[in-house]
């Protein structure tokens, strides 16, 4: 039987990887965080602002990287690349 163990610090080198990309491609699409917001039926721009921040507790789920995949026309498998 295999353990792997996650610390701490690499989920939080795993999800600040992911925000950064989300703000790049983002930005490359020249969208800003309220057009971002609004597509994914948010009110407005303070999730995205706060999970695009490596400052928060804010991160991502699966569903909104999905979304995000399909907002921004890339494959969910670029949120991930480093």
């Amino acid at each position: 039987m295999f353990v792997c163990e996650v610390t701490s610090v690499d989920s939080e080198i795993f999800h600040n990887n992911i925000s950064r990309n989300v703000r790049k491609f983002r930005i490359e699409k020249s969208l800003t965080q309220l057009d971002i917001s609004l597509l994914m039926g948010f009110n407005n721009p303070s999730f995205i602002t706060n999970a695009e921040s490596n400052n928060s507790e804010k991160k991502f789920n699966l569903t909104q990287l999905h979304k995000l995949s399909i907002i921004l026309e890339i494959d969910i498998c670029q949120f991930f690349k480093s």
